[in-house]
């Protein structure tokens, strides 16, 4: 069994600086954002190990592993805002729907006890 391949990520303002080091050899990248990082330490590892499909490689952040997994899955998890609905000038806006007008039905019950047509109101 081979000795794990390290990734070390060292953020550098809104980028990092990736650094992956094992069979003899050290490469270093740079990318923008913590996923674009992680996808270019694939790129990486690969070249370091092509022929090793079952190469094991440990991601670091500042020698801590569980560190490097919370701030990737806050990274991957995290929705970006969205930003708001542009309006379209050539939409015309939705007409109001009227509330409809009070029945003065004939019909209507009428309350216990009310009088009607006696005339004695």
């Amino acid at each position: 069994m081979s000795d794990p391949i390290e990734v070390n990520y060292v953020p550098d303002g809104d980028d990092w600086q990736v650094t992956v080091s094992g069979r003899g050899q050290l490469l270093r990248a740079r990318a923008p954002g913590l996923i674009a990082a992680r996808d270019r330490a694939d790129q990486l590892v690969e070249k370091v190990a092509p022929e090793d499909k079952l190469r094991r490689t440990v991601h670091l952040l500042d020698g801590d592993a569980l560190e490097f997994t919370a701030a990737y899955l806050t990274a991957r998890l995290a929705k970006p805002a969205e930003p708001a609905p542009a309006e379209d000038p050539t939409e015309k806006p939705a007409k109001p729907i009227p509330a409809p007008a009070p029945r003065k039905d004939s019909d209507e019950p009428t309350r216990a006890g009310a009088k009607h047509g006696t005339g004695d109101d």
